[in-house]
């Protein structure tokens, strides 16, 4: 009880402490590229853009459309939206075009047939997107620090290369938070990224970039990284398909930062998409030699598999109750799977969940195997250079000198205070919900439970709310795959979702159960095409339904 009064002081204290600081930062921070008139972005009108990759690279195969047109579609589309959602950073439009033009040469010389090329190039001719924290040959690997301004990469990332030999062909690389560690992707060297539902909102983080260009319609898959929901919540934020895969199964070589100390476990590469039909195929190609461990050819039956439902963490002092109409979003996911698939879904409370964040953070700052603490935010920031300290740079920052973020410099000053061991109250509630939800999921348990607990939150208001990313958080530290799926609109016409969590190595009942639920609700929609605000609240007064 007393741990609790003081974290709601904890809590109380940091908000107070923040509201002052956005009280400056409200004077001092600069007007956005976009014009702030303009709040959505204007509608998909090329029809190449509503293809799912999987169908593009077998329209490609068959030469119903050329690579050539693909890319050139897509890259009209960054063009028109980038303006107003700075979501790539850096394009490499030319080389793309001229890869292109190989592929549609190569399909042209082709003897082996249609179904040669598919086994041996599956993504042929398909374009892609890639966070700028990963290496991608002849792209920027700042990961949004000014210091690493002139880094160019001169390889490609293990997960980058497989979708490359795929066929795949990647056209720029997309912004980040600063160092991969806020739910804001922001930083000093590239500006701020929007959400492409509403530009006064965020697009969320660290793989916010990368959600907000696909959940414009500039690209119809992606590669994010994960270590507290950095795929999930701007998948959620930005209305499309995320994937955190079991552990270990995609390789994290080639990030910046590299993970250490005991984060090598939680850190986790995956895809992100549009369309759920292509997040199976992509994490087949991106895990290698290791997506055999998954056994993804093997046919899922939804109804044969135990769903559960759980709505809330249980009411941490430190994290927002779940916006109302997450919990009736959820309701009806629960609904329609007992409708349609005859399956009971059992609503549990599970109260380890509580205290997802202290877990979090306890292991994160843990100690690896060779005893070593992992490296600090602070040396991170100051990558081989000069040494940080946040007192000094926030003072700098006051008056818009410092060279990072206030979310970043105010992390550091947190870290000052948590480097102490965790205690063992939390490694044992981090080690029986570890057991209940192995036992609980099995081979064939399917948990739903809310990506975050709001909707996308305007610029710099998670400020007020850091730890409400342990609604995704936890599930790194327990090393469950989790897809994140979306599921309509909210009545403001912002993205609705929630994860699907299900057992290590069973990753392919999540991926099949967002397949069915994109059928159910729709999946992405075009955020310059979307209903209405009167529409919206018309859906959830229950006088209309979603698109099937």
């Amino acid at each position: 009880m007393a741990l609790i009064r003081f974290e709601r002081f904890l809590a109380s204290m940091l908000r107070g402490a923040v509201w002052m600081l956005f009280a400056v930062f409200k004077l001092l921070a600069p007007r956005r590229g976009a014009d702030r008139s303009v709040r959505r972005l204007p509608p998909i009108t090329n029809p190449l853009l509503r293809v799912p990759a999987m169908r593009l690279a077998r329209m490609i195969r068959r030469r119903e459309v050329t690579s050539v047109e693909v890319v050139q579609t897509y890259i009209d589309r960054i063009q028109e939206i980038n303006p107003l959602i700075n979501a790539m950073v850096k394009d490499r439009f030319s080389l793309a075009l001229q890869e292109a033009a190989q592929v549609d040469k190569l399909i042209e010389e082709e003897t082996g047939g249609e179904d040669v090329l598919e086994d041996r190039l599956p993504l042929l001719g398909v374009p892609f997107t890639v966070k700028e924290a990963f290496s991608l040959q002849g792209m920027p690997n700042s990961t949004g620090l000014v210091s690493r301004r002139g880094v160019i990469s001169a390889t490609d990332a293990p997960p980058v290369a497989l979708l490359k030999r795929a066929g795949a062909i990647p056209l720029g690389v997309t912004n980040c938070s600063e160092l991969c560690m806020w739910l804001e992707s922001h930083n000093r060297l590239y500006g701020i990224t929007n959400n492409p539902y509403d530009l006064e909102r965020i697009p969320g983080g660290s793989s916010g970039g990368e959600g907000s260009i696909l959940g414009g319609g500039g690209s119809v898959i992606g590669v994010g990284s994960d270590v507290g929901g950095s795929i999930r919540i701007p998948a959620f934020f930005n209305g499309i398909f995320g994937h955190k895969p079991t552990s270990g199964v995609v390789s994290n070589v080639g990030q910046f930062p590299p993970p250490s100390g005991q984060q090598p476990g939680f850190l986790c590469t995956g895809p992100m998409c549009r369309y759920a039909q292509d997040l199976l195929p992509m994490l087949r190609v991106m895990g290698g030699a290791n997506a055999d461990r998954l056994s993804l050819s093997s046919e899922v039956d939804l109804k044969r598999l135990r769903f559960f439902s759980v709505p809330h963490d249980g009411g941490s002092p430190l994290v927002s109750p779940v916006d109302q109409q997450l919990v009736l979003s959820q309701r009806r996911v629960v609904q329609r799977l007992e409708a349609d698939l005859g399956v009971k879904v059992q609503q549990l409370k599970i109260p380890q969940l509580k205290y997802s964040f202290q877990i979090w953070s306890a292991m994160m700052g843990a100690p690896g195997k060779d005893g070593k603490q992992p490296t600090s935010f602070a040396e991170l920031m100051s990558d081989h250079g000069k040494k940080v300290w946040p007192l000094w740079e926030m003072a700098k920052w006051t008056v818009g000198l410092s060279k990072h973020t206030v979310a970043a410099i105010g992390l550091v000053l947190v870290e000052m205070f948590q480097r102490a061991q965790p205690t063992q109250f939390i490694l044992q509630q981090k080690e029986s919900l570890q057991k209940d939800l192995e036992e609980l999921l099995g081979t064939d348990g399917v948990l739903l439970y809310p990506s975050h607990p709001h909707l996308a939150p305007k610029h710099h208001h998670p400020l007020f709310t850091p730890f409400n990313f342990s609604y995704t958080g936890i599930f790194n530290i327990l090393g469950l795959p989790v897809t994140q799926c979306p599921l309509g609109l909210s009545a403001e016409g912002l993205p609705l979702g929630l994860q699907l969590v299900v057992g290590k190595q069973q990753d392919r009942l999540s991926l099949a159960t967002a397949v069915f639920l994109e059928k159910t609700f729709g999946g992405w929609r075009d955020p310059g095409s979307i209903a209405t605000a009167t529409t919206q609240l018309d859906t959830w007064r229950g006088t209309s339904t979603p698109t099937s």
